[in-house]
């Protein structure tokens, strides 16, 4: 009795299997139909098959394209970051160094470089740091 469950369970598992393997190269006609008949209806370049494939690649290229840009422009914030502490940095080590030495140097307000320099940090490059774009796809 429990070898004919384990043959019944067998041929039930075996009967499915190859439902499944009819139901497999069933679709694959279907699929290799549809090919030809849509390479004879449309052009190249017009086949609705390749089109769509063509789509989800676009869209896996740009949820990567994406990930890259913001990374890249995290790492745009980081270097303007750090070269704007260190520029700030050896300007203040040059005016010590000046004031130790007794050689007078200009006031934030009087030198014109300096002003211009805070400017174009404060109104080009830090928005970047508040408005990381989100690019959404």
């Amino acid at each position: 009795m429990k070898n004919q469950r384990h043959q019944q369970h067998h041929e039930a598992v075996d009967g499915l299997l190859n439902l499944f393997t009819r139901a497999n190269h069933d679709l694959t006609l279907v699929q290799h139909r549809l090919e030809k008949e849509f390479q004879q209806i449309y052009p190249h370049n017009a086949n609705p098959m390749i089109l769509v494939s063509r789509i989800k690649k676009l869209q896996e290229d740009l949820c990567t394209l994406k990930e890259q840009c913001q990374e890249l422009l995290a790492a745009k914030q980081d270097l303007i970051d750090k070269a704007s502490a260190t520029l700030v940095g050896n300007r203040s080590l040059l005016q010590r160094s000046q004031a130790s030495m007794g050689i007078p140097h200009a006031s934030d307000s009087d030198d014109s470089a300096f002003a211009n320099f805070k400017l174009v940090v404060s109104k080009e490059f830090a928005p970047l740091a508040s408005k990381q774009p989100k690019l959404n796809f």
